[in-house]
């Protein structure tokens, strides 16, 4: 598993035998980058349910100013703290071992809004559409931002979610949906 593009490209990522993940493969991640290109310089990144830290190491190498990685996994954590620390990004990350309820939460009370929010959960979680409700909820998403969901069943989301799907591909056994906030909420 390598960093497939940007300041990092080359560089290989630990973690893609942590017992319990499926790393995004490196042709899914390029597809997925390619298409939120325009969105991630600069931006404030949210990696949930964050594994080895792949797809947020992905957005800090192409340009992203910070990445909050969290997951519940005490491994995971090591990992993405080596990772972190072998490619020297340390000031442009924030890493939290906590639930993804609590870390919502976490972040609504401190009134953090991110530009991209990548949501990559065990694929035995059903929770596309109360994610997308809490992200509106605690308002955690900046006007045009963008939420990408990995999962593996096509699970229908509810009419009252005020998002587009910009995007919804399968790759393999498994989808990306790219959601964006419809900005006139």
């Amino acid at each position: 598993m390598r960093v497939i593009s940007g300041k990092l490209k080359g560089r290989v990522l630990k973690g893609y035998d942590i017992l319990g993940t499926r790393p995004t493969m490196d042709r899914v991640k390029e597809s997925l980058f390619a298409s939120i290109q325009d969105y991630i310089q600069g931006s404030i990144v949210l990696d949930l349910f964050a594994g080895s830290g792949n797809l947020g190491i992905e957005a800090i190498s192409n340009g992203c100013k910070k990445c909050y990685f969290v997951d519940y996994n005490r491994e995971c954590i090591k990992v993405i703290k080596d990772n972190i620390k072998n490619f020297h990004i340390e000031d442009q990350c924030v890493v939290l071992e906590r639930d993804y309820h609590e870390a919502l939460k976490y972040f609504s009370d401190q009134h953090l809004i991110f530009d991209i929010i990548f949501i990559d959960p065990p694929y035995r979680y059903s929770v596309r559409e109360e994610l997308l409700k809490t992200i509106l909820e605690y308002e955690l998403l900046a006007e045009d931002g963008l939420v990408v969901f990995e999962y593996q069943n096509d699970e229908d989301i509810g009419k009252d979610i005020s998002f587009s799907l910009i995007k919804n591909k399968k790759y393999g056994d498994k989808w990306i949906s790219i959601y964006q906030k419809c900005i006139n909420l």
